[in-house]
């Protein structure tokens, strides 16, 4: 622990990296960094270019810290910041200590992972005293509850801000096991060669500390909301920030405080005296695939017949439809004429249509568009024209033009009715039931009754990896990190890494400002594979999160979005669907991700229309298993027409004779908790004979419950847009006489 403590900001380990978040409006980081400048026998280094970045050098104290700035209202910094920062300096308005947009920022930051952190409040000595003793209080009442025994420090006075350092350089530093177990580093200088085939990709030779572990070259590096790359070489320029520099001809020595400028391409002077310390091997070198390239061929089935082809063809042609239209008519007005005998489409089972009431509104403007084109047809017959409209640019083009309103109403709507009955679906009149639920099947006991894990399964899982058993994978790897010595450069060294085929967007964004942070993945950390996460809806937001849904993830160092399936959270071998994200359990998150070793928190984001990020969930990686079932429960319902002892008839569940025979051996359940089964069916309209292991209520309904395995989308995205900043309101009273107004 002492040999920890020491290193850190010393000669022989990495600067102390401490980030600057300014958590109200009011909070001036300028002047905190002006006061921090100032300290005696210091040697200041600013980054050229790199508003709110300097380098503080302390001979007399051995100790060397960086000092970087988040932007305000950048979330996406500050959260990447944290991810590598040694500790945090929170800084509050001696008034009101933080805003809306800070306590959004506390909020992400506390689900991600805290490293170590102070607390400084600057201004405040402009009030009278007597008042500046309440303000005193009723901050430290707030900081308290949020901070419990964190010690407020005042920052006006040089040798406050000396009170600061010593603070930050002696407190009792915090691990987050997801960045000490792997190399990162933060950028400290930048530069990028353009390719020979093309300006917009080339290599980018990226100089900063290496922290966490060893650095490898032959490892992949994931640069923080870019991706996965590959190095070519790792150089060992001059340390820029030694406490003991090397003095060259024309330097002047000096002895008080000095003012270096350091540009992004820093130690140009000492071009001459970087080393080369170790290029990548090919042979060793990780590789970039993250997915397997199925064969079709592999399966056993067989060619297909000249009836399967016929058959094949017809379909692709059954997906189209030519029609007969007015001159001038648009393909969008077209797509909403219906023919006499055309019959709806037949609906998939796998985006859950059962429980979307959109269905029967599309149904009926069809309908009633289809009347309307049909009476307006008829008496210009000889001025029209045929069309070939594609099927799917119905739905497409109704979907842009349904309001957000009522889009949100309906989702109220939704997540009501399936509390109030959940899984209950009305059995359709139009398809048959054995027709329209062909893919599900009855289980005997849900907790009990046998699921093969390999059955069925969709052609996306052709292209992801799985261990064999991952659990005895991740203990190796971290025991084979903990115990053996990997060859590289060391915690510590200031190293510049060659990465190849990098995006000219990558030194863009980081010339714009935006932190540049770099960490190398642990072996398979590139191949995707289905990632389950353990997350708690979060009490801020109350809006209805509905399965595959898109949505933001931060997961460790990685960013991405993707459509995810919810699931309960249970000891057994099969797991429920959930169709909507729960206030009141943890649920299961499903998607397919790249692998990532736990233990990594996770935050879940929904974009708004604005562009803004809203938290809707925290929690933690579960675990990486394709083999977890995660099943979708449908209930069908029916009422008891005639009651005997312990036989009753039920109407009302199907409507026709062959579903009765066909749903005969599902057990079936009452809300009221008896059991029973089919015994036979009466007439043609769908009533059945039961019997029951006791007498029913006339009040009870009688459930047949059908399971079907779901699967994720294959939604993944690792490109996530830059949120819009947060709005600050430092009071409710301000916000009220705007809505007012």
């Amino acid at each position: 622990v002492l040999a920890e403590k020491r290193s850190l900001g010393s000669r022989d380990g990495p600067p102390h990296l401490v980030v600057l978040v300014p958590l109200h409006s009011r909070a001036a980081a300028p002047d905190t960094l002006h006061l921090l400048q100032s300290q005696d026998s210091a040697v200041v280094h600013v980054d050229e270019g790199r508003a709110g970045s300097f380098a503080l050098l302390c001979p007399r104290l051995k100790q060397r810290w960086r000092f970087v700035t988040a932007q305000a209202g950048d979330l996406h910094a500050v959260l990447d910041l944290a991810k590598v920062a040694d500790s945090l300096l929170f800084l509050l308005d001696p008034a009101e200590g933080w805003d809306s947009a800070g306590e959004h920022c506390l909020t992400c930051l506390f689900a991600q992972g805290l490293p170590s952190y102070a607390l400084a409040v600057t201004g405040g000595t402009d009030l009278p005293p007597k008042k500046r003793i309440d303000v005193k209080k009723k901050l430290a009442k707030a900081i308290e509850k949020r901070f419990p025994e964190a010690r407020l420090f005042p920052l006006n006075t040089e040798q406050e801000s000396s009170l600061l350092l010593r603070h930050l350089a002696t407190q009792k530093q915090r691990h987050l096991a997801f960045r000490d177990r792997r190399a990162h580093l933060l950028a400290y200088a930048a530069e990028f060669v353009p390719g020979q085939d093309s300006d917009l990709v080339g290599t980018l030779k990226v100089s900063g500390f290496v922290r966490g572990q060893t650095l490898n070259v032959n490892s992949l590096v994931h640069i923080v909301g870019h991706g996965d790359f590959q190095m070519s070489q790792v150089d060992a320029p001059p340390d820029p920030l030694s406490l003991n520099p090397r003095v060259f001809k024309g330097q002047k020595k000096s002895q008080d405080m000095e003012v270096q400028d350091d540009s992004v391409n820093a130690t140009e002077e000492m071009e001459e005296d970087v080393k080369v310390l170790m290029k990548a091997d090919p042979n060793k070198q990780e590789s970039l695939q993250s997915e397997v390239v199925p064969d079709p061929m592999e399966g056993e089935q067989t060619w297909p017949t000249e009836e399967e082809l016929q058959e094949a063809e017809a379909s692709l042609k059954a997906n189209r439809r030519v029609v007969k239209v007015p001159k001038g008519t648009s393909k969008y007005q077209a797509a909403w004429i219906v023919d006499d005998g055309e019959e709806g489409s037949e609906r998939d089972d796998d985006d859950d249509e059962d429980d979307d009431i959109y269905d029967d509104m599309m149904e009926e403007a069809a309908s009633q568009e289809g009347e309307n084109s049909e009476e307006e047809e008829e008496p210009a017959e000889e001025e029209c024209e045929s069309m070939t409209i594609p099927e799917s640019l119905r739905d497409d083009q109704y979907d842009e033009k349904v309001e957000d309103d009522e889009q949100m109403l309906e989702r109220y709507k939704q997540e009501r009715m399936d509390e109030m009955f959940p899984d209950e679906v009305d059995t359709p009149r139009d398809v048959p039931a054995r027709v329209r639920f062909q893919k599900y099947r009855g289980l005997k006991s849900f907790r009990t009754s046998p699921w093969d894990p390999k059955e069925n399964l969709p052609r996306d899982y052709a292209r992801i990896f799985q261990f064999q058993d991952f659990s005895r994978t991740r203990k190796h790897l971290f025991r084979r990190i903990e115990k053996e010595e990997t060859e590289g450069a060391s915690v510590g060294w200031y190293v510049t890494l060659h990465i190849c085929n990098v995006p000219v967007s990558v030194m863009e964004s980081f010339k714009e400002g935006k932190p540049l942070i770099l960490f190398l993945l642990l072996p398979h950390e590139q191949k995707m594979s289905v990632l389950n996460f353990l997350v708690r809806r979060h009490p801020s937001n109350s809006e209805p999160v509905r399965a595959k849904e898109e949505l933001i993830f931060h997961c460790g160092f990685r960013r991405f979005r993707a459509s995810p399936l919810f699931s309960q959270h249970t000891s057994a071998d099969k797991h429920k669907l959930e169709r909507f994200l729960r206030p009141d359990a943890a649920l299961v998150v499903t998607v397919y991700a790249p692998i990532t070793f736990p233990p990594a928190s996770v935050l879940l984001f929904k974009q708004r229309s604005n562009g803004m990020h809203d938290l809707i969930a925290t929690g933690s990686l579960l675990s990486v298993d394709p083999d977890r079932i995660v099943i979708k429960r449908l209930v069908l319902s029916g009422h008891p027409f005639k009651i005997f002892t312990k036989m009753a008839v039920v109407r009302y569940m199907f409507f026709n004779r062959e579903d009765v025979m066909w749903f005969k051996p599902v057990e079936l359940r009452t809300k009221w908790g008896r059991r029973g089964h089919i015994k036979e069916p009466l007439g043609t309209h769908g009533h059945m004979k039961c019997h029951f292991d006791g007498q029913l209520k006339s009040q009870d309904t009688v459930l047949l419950h059908l399971y079907k395995r779901v699967f994720p989308k294959w939604t993944y995205d690792p490109h996530v847009p830059e949120p819009v900043p947060w709005v600050r309101s430092e009071s409710a009273l301000p916000v009220q006489e705007v809505e007012m107004e």
